[in-house]
């Protein structure tokens, strides 16, 4: 019998039994399928090899205002998608995950098929049917993209099927503008496919800032992509002569769209089907997982983290998520997650970035906000990328750091700085005392707290020497 049991090998999965192991529990993994999870094998590693393609394809429009000659490139579709493959193949072997694990002392269950609970502490797994008693479980089977039942869905993509697409849809709609659905609508347009992207809220990236969300669906339209918001709704997908008819209603009544493909990125449930968690006693709500604050389920011996709990689906937390659960299951401990900082983005072009909560979220508070444009940096303008702004939101009493989100070039790396000051508890002042290299987008940072720096000490009240909110020269900006 095993002490701790894990179901799934992605993050969530690998680190929990790593952790476990570490502890010196005897650990089994069971994966379905290949190690790596849905990201590396699925998600955001082909997705931004995609992005990288595209940004490729953009930065070829600039040739000629750097004094550069060449042809635009032409998208081999079959051939990227081929690329795609072998960097998932090279991260696979990069990580070395099942040598890590057995390495580890960890007995590693690949390739086996669904895992299923015959009673509390006995698993039958389908491939071979092995059965594995264990003492504890931690559930890390992540989730897959949701398929609403519509008439004519199963003619619908998902993310999934883009790896296998034989070529290049001449037009897209993607229902769903969530991360999922941005990343690929700027990617195929990108390509020359044009693009159609729907969604039922108010408005795209509707988990982000209003700012994010504003900014991406600007750069969208400017692209060519038509955003359709508040839809009420998908009502069927049929065949067409060259693709698809899309029906989907509208305040003033159905719309129809006629595109190469339909990709759908409308959720993301867990995966729970073949698990048979009643037996064990653990009880799932809205296809997730239910867990507690120290990742317990309903079933006492029973832990679950990521995307299968339905909390924060992201790779960083469910990492941080399986040691936690791990460590609860092992030591019988009751350490409780917060997500206190888990910044996050998304590979569009321009990129989106955020960290903390939204100024909307944080209006209660008594605070105070600085928004400084791409086209203020030195470095947007040589590099052509002006497009964007960095928002940062500070507590006025006690000058912390609250949160960024930040649209433009490079933001998924440049809200990092902002994240590690946050989790050192840094002031505003300090952040805007570092001396960030020139010329860089992460300058933005830097200029937007020395801003509300200047804001929250008025001039009369500064010191002689106190350096804090005096501006450098290639801040100025143009009234």
């Amino acid at each position: 019998m095993y002490e701790v049991i894990v179901v799934g090998g992605g993050p969530a999965g690998t680190t929990a039994a790593l952790r476990a192991r570490e502890l010196g529990a005897r650990v089994a993994l069971v994966e379905k399928g290949n190690l790596g999870g849905t990201c590396t094998n699925d998600g955001c590693v082909p997705t931004r090899v995609l992005a990288k393609a595209a940004r490729l394809v953009r930065d070829a429009e600039q040739f000629a205002e750097y004094g550069l000659e060449g042809e635009l490139p032409r998208v081999d579709f079959a051939r990227l998608l081929n690329r795609t493959q072998r960097v998932v193949y090279e991260v696979q072997e990069k990580k070395q995950l099942r040598a890590r694990l057995e390495e580890a002392g960890v007995r590693v269950y690949e390739g086996a098929g669904e895992a299923r609970f015959l009673d509390d502490r006995t698993l039958v797994l389908e491939e071979d049917g092995a059965t594995l008693r264990g003492e504890r479980f931690v559930l890390c089977a992540g989730g897959h993209a949701g398929r609403p039942s519509i008439p004519g869905g199963h003619r619908a993509l998902t993310h999934s099927d883009v790896w296998t697409m034989k070529r290049l849809p001449p037009s897209v709609a993607i229902v769903g503008a969530a991360a999922t659905g941005c990343q690929l609508a700027s990617v195929f347009a990108a390509f020359g496919s044009r693009v159609h992207l729907l969604d039922v809220a108010p408005r795209i990236l509707p988990a982000e800032d209003e700012a994010v969300s504003k900014g991406i669906a600007g750069a969208f339209e400017r692209r060519g992509i038509e955003v359709v918001t508040g839809i009420g709704g998908v009502d069927r997908i049929e065949g067409a002569d060259r693709g698809v008819r899309l029906f989907y209603r509208r305040e003033e009544g159905e719309s129809s769209l006629d595109v190469g493909a339909v990709i759908l990125a409308v959720g993301w449930p867990a995966n729970l089907e073949g698990l048979n968690l009643e037996a064990a006693g653990v009880e799932a709500h809205r296809g997730h997982v239910v867990v507690d604050d120290a990742l317990c389920t309903s079933a006492p011996h029973v832990f679950a983290a990521g995307d299968i709990t339905g909390r924060m689906m992201l790779v960083q937390s469910a990492t941080h998520e399986g040691g936690i659960a791990a460590e609860n299951a092992v030591l019988g401990g009751s350490r409780t997650l917060k997500h206190a900082v888990v910044p996050h983005g998304g590979f569009t072009d321009p990129e989106y970035g955020s960290v903390g909560p939204s100024e909307v979220e944080t209006r209660k508070d008594d605070c105070t906000v600085a928004v400084v444009p791409y086209a203020d940096l030195d470095r947007g303008v040589i590099d052509g990328h002006t497009e964007g702004a960095c928002k940062l939101i500070v507590s006025r009493p006690t000058g912390r750091i609250l949160g960024a989100h930040i649209v433009g070039e490079q933001a998924v790396e440049v809200v990092q700085i902002v994240a590690t000051a946050m989790r050192a508890g840094m002031r505003v002042e300090q952040l805007a005392d570092l001396e960030l290299a020139y010329p860089t987008f992460t300058a933005v940072v830097g200029l937007a707290a020395r801003r509300i720096v200047r804001e929250l000490v008025p001039a009369p009240s500064r010191r002689g020497g106190d350096e804090l909110a005096r501006a450098a020269e290639w801040e100025y900006r143009r009234a």
